[in-house]
């Protein structure tokens, strides 16, 4: 069982993949590890032994930012930006999309399930 950063990695899987169940690291970061560490890209990761599995773990805990550490470094960054009340920050604070998308028919991802608003009656003479 190959444990990284408190992650449990997929035994059947390659190595690339493998490493993509590490919030933080993606494809390309997984092959830049692998090929810095000087393991084969379509080696599983049940087939590591324990020396590769230490030079991946020093190399992800000395060059990267993962898992608790980068969520809690994000949360920040949004925190940041709706304390000093940018249009960003004002964004993520109602809950609205922040990155200029159209929110007249479709957000409904951000802006949760649709509110019926109900008609107004006209007024008789």
């Amino acid at each position: 069982m190959a444990r990284i950063v408190g992650v449990d990695l997929p035994k059947n899987k390659r190595g690339e993949i493998g490493l993509t169940y590490i919030y933080g690291i993606g494809r390309s970061t997984a092959i830049k590890i692998l090929e810095e560490g000087g393991i084969g890209r379509d080696l599983k990761v049940k087939d590591w032994n324990d020396d590769q599995l230490a030079i991946i773990r020093n190399l992800i805990n000395d060059k990267f930012k993962v898992e608790g550490e980068l969520r809690s470094s994000m949360q920040m960054n949004i925190k940041r930006l709706m304390d000093i009340g940018c249009y960003r920050g004002i964004r993520h604070r109602s809950g609205l999309p922040v990155r200029g998308q159209s929110t007249k028919n479709n957000a409904r991802t951000r802006k949760g399930r649709k509110k019926t608003v109900a008609n107004k009656k006209m007024a008789t003479k």
